[in-house]
């Protein structure tokens, strides 16, 4: 949740020269592939490793990441925790259903929200969840049609987190249809800081237990935090890429952190990243000499084919869906070449897809 005393900064990324078009990053996708449910075990999902050089592939199993990894080496993990996000209620005038989608905190007790039917909800509305244990007051609309709404609810006897526990539901993407049995699982066994209302899917794959073996490899394990928002699952509808408006999302690094991380880098260990969320917060807090900034604020930073990475050596991340900006951002760290051949490969290999799928580590 945010802390009022964090100083804030706004980074939005200077926009490479690109001619590249939004179609040059579609790829076929049977339905099939796309996962429906994580994988019993954890760290039993397979993995693509792909060097990102040559372009060549191996096929492993995600324990085997151990074997890409070196002592010395920094593994960056975003340790955001998603929120139960998506609520039910009734407007306390006529009764009538609402759904919130809870996309991001912008004051203390206030959200931005996606309201359904939004053409019902107009400023001034109350909605009511558990018949007024926990009330929304609807405060104003914003870009894209989205409203703000301030949480009202008994603060000597609860806190919203405890609330959203209570009445929320996990916000599961849209592409995944069928029921999750245990809402932990669409939740890293690091995350700590509440916020997100998406998880950062690339740590999903890890164990405590593996967790462990990296840390006895020698391996530094460094923590940054930020908070995922639904903008990651929007289509972007511009023609060129370089005429897309990405999202902004609220990240934060700390002093030990970024020592970690600038310390591994000066002693020639690499920096992996895992997931883009990961990713786009150290290179959104970085130098152009490639030094981490301890810092927090909103990234806008939106990585595609033309960027320089100034920090990262090394991502884990999984299969992201046609034409968005997460493969645009792996398609910058390989290349559009390699990473769309790597997919057909995964296709042919029927790896699963999306947020429950499989992993790639790209080198």
């Amino acid at each position: 949740m945010l802390n009022k005393e964090d100083k804030t900064i706004q980074i939005v990324n200077d926009k490479p020269a690109t001619a590249l078009l939004t179609k040059d990053f579609d790829y076929e996708l049977p339905e099939r592939l796309i996962a429906q449910h994580p994988m019993e075990k954890r760290d039993q999902s397979r993995l693509l490793v792909v060097d990102r050089k040559t372009g060549g592939t191996e096929h492993r199993v995600f324990s085997d990441i151990l074997d890409y990894l070196k002592a010395g080496d920094v593994l960056v993990i975003n340790d955001s925790k998603v929120i139960p996000a998506r609520l039910f209620g009734r407007k306390a005038d006529s009764g009538i259903t609402v759904e919130l989608l809870l996309l991001k905190e912008v004051a203390p007790d206030e959200w931005e929200t996606l309201v359904r039917p939004g053409r019902r909800v107009k400023p001034g509305t109350i909605i009511l969840f558990e018949d007024g244990l926990l009330r929304a007051e609807v405060l104003r609309t914003v870009e894209g049609g989205n409203r703000v709404v301030r949480f009202l609810y008994d603060k000597e006897k609860y806190q919203l987190l405890s609330l959203l526990d209570q009445v929320g539901t996990m916000p599961l993407p849209p592409y995944i249809t069928e029921k999750l049995a245990q809402k932990e699982r669409y939740q890293t066994v690091y995350a700590k800081e509440p916020g997100s209302a998406a998880a950062p899917t690339a740590g999903l794959h890890f164990t405590e237990e593996l967790l462990d073996q990296v840390r006895a490899k020698g391996v530094t394990i460094a923590p940054v935090m930020l908070h995922v928002g639904l903008g990651t699952f929007r289509p972007v509808k511009t023609e060129r890429i370089d005429e897309h408006v990405m999202h902004t999302e609220f990240f934060s690094i700390s002093p030990e952190s970024a020592a970690l991380i600038n310390q591994a880098k000066e002693a020639g260990g690499r920096v992996i990243c895992v997931g883009t969320t990961s990713c786009r917060t150290i290179e959104s807090a970085s130098d152009e000499t490639g030094r981490v900034q301890a810092m927090c604020g909103q990234t806008g930073i939106f990585i595609y084919p033309g960027y320089q990475f100034k920090t990262m050596d090394a991502l884990i991340t999984n299969f992201h869906l046609p034409q968005s900006t997460l493969l645009m951002l792996v398609s910058a760290f390989a290349s559009r070449e390699i990473m769309l051949d790597a997919y057909k490969t995964a296709v042919e290999n029927e790896y699963r897809f999306f947020s429950f799928g499989d992993a790639m580590l790209i080198i």
